[in-house]
């Protein structure tokens, strides 16, 4: 029987100050949806529409509205921040659409019109908590862009932080997209603390990273060991607009590194860079964009029908060996069972891991029932305060 076509949403900045994230998902939904398309055994030929916000929150409006409400499309890749994604998920709700959200985030949301296919704060900054407060020490400087990813992970770092009886020697937020940080780089200098905790994203992260190892070079600070800078987010196709020489030591806790030796993740990689050879390094951005476009073709395999009703009991408890590993749909709270990684970068545009869960961590998105299983060593904070 002939397959029927579906249009779905592909809705990621590929300009603007996050392009490089944005073409990295881009990319990893085009080799999914292909995938998909070429196995045969969904129903629906997927027929992308793609759509570039630029990193505007006002283009992610009006390109969500246009796809749910007039041209009708049901299901929808689509957005980084989750500035973005709290902007349209409004419109989700209204028009009985799926978000297929493919990035790790700050936690503290459920909704039924979301699937969530990166990590949870219990599967990245939790466990990069504990590594950095065992192998580091307990000051931390903490910086990052303006808005709820900056604003909450930094918030989670200092309440362990604070449990641990560590402190926070500053902390300072930034436009998306600033490039002006020689203040904040002669404050980090001068604190000298134990770690800096980066929520920066895009065009900023690179400037700070570039311009926080120049000045701890020309002070003589070997700063990677000294003063690490540590992210829920760094992913190496960034490296690369870091450039060579300030690309090395920075410490990431991702579900994903292009490194992981597996036989899934060897053809994974193997795949890119066949079709994305100018991109250089996959990502986990490219990953969990690509694993959200394969649960969906199974859900709409087992669904039969694109309705959000359908296509999200069909999704609920789905799982599939991914390039990272076994990833399961949580069936209460539609985000991912996963298993947490730290990586160290290296001027070769790389990570090396430095750490692995033994097995996939259920995702906790509110910290409510913490049980340390995605903590390397210790048993979870009894003093973290979850502030809704």
């Amino acid at each position: 029987m002939a397959r029927r076509p579906l249009k779905i949403g592909i809705m990621l900045s590929t300009t603007g100050p996050y392009a490089t994230v944005g073409r990295a998902m881009l990319a990893g939904a085009q080799l999914a949806i292909d995938e998909v398309n070429d196995g045969g055994e969904c129903p629906f030929e997927l027929q992308p529409r793609i759509v570039n916000p630029g990193g505007q929150l006002a283009s992610y409006l009006a390109i969500a509205r246009s796809m749910l409400a007039e041209e009708g499309i049901l299901h929808v890749l689509g957005c980084y921040t989750s500035s973005s994604r709290k902007e349209v998920l409004p419109l989700f709700e209204k028009h009985d659409g799926l978000l297929w959200y493919p990035s790790h985030y700050e936690g503290f949301e459920t909704s039924d019109n979301v699937i969530y296919t990166g990590a949870a704060p219990n599967q990245h900054v939790i466990p990069l908590a504990r590594h950095l407060l065992a192998h580091h020490g307990a000051s931390a400087f903490l910086v990052g862009s303006n808005y709820i990813w900056g604003w909450e992970n930094n918030r989670i770092m200092r309440e362990l932080l604070h449990g641990e009886g560590g402190r926070v020697l500053g902390e300072r937020y930034l436009p998306v997209g600033e490039t002006d940080l020689g203040d904040i780089v002669e404050q980090i200098v001068e604190a000298r603390p134990a770690f800096v905790f980066n929520t920066l994203i895009g065009t900023s992260s690179y400037a700070f990273l570039r311009e926080l190892r120049a000045a701890a070079t020309a002070l003589g600070i070997d700063q990677p060991r000294v003063m690490p800078v540590a992210s829920c987010s760094l992913a190496e196709p960034e490296l690369a607009e870091i450039g060579r020489e300030s690309a090395d030591g920075h410490l990431s806790s991702s579900v994903y590194f292009a490194s992981i030796d597996t036989p899934a993740n060897r053809r994974f990689v193997a795949a890119w860079r066949r079709r994305f050879p100018e991109l250089g390094t996959t990502s986990a951005d490219a990953e969990t964009a690509y694993i959200a476009i394969h649960f969906l073709g199974r859900a709409l395999r087992l669904a039969g029908e694109p309705g959000l009703d359908a296509v999200r009991e069909a999704a609920a408890g789905l799982s599939l060996v991914a390039p990272q590993g076994r990833v399961t749909i949580d069936a209460e709270n539609r985000h991912c069972h996963m298993r947490p990684r730290i990586g160290r970068s290296t001027a070769e545009g790389e990570f090396e891991l430095i750490y692995a869960a033994p097995e996939p961590v259920r995702p906790d998105p509110y910290l409510v029932w913490q049980d340390g299983a995605s903590v390397p060593g210790r048993s979870p904070w009894p003093g973290l305060r979850v502030v809704s």
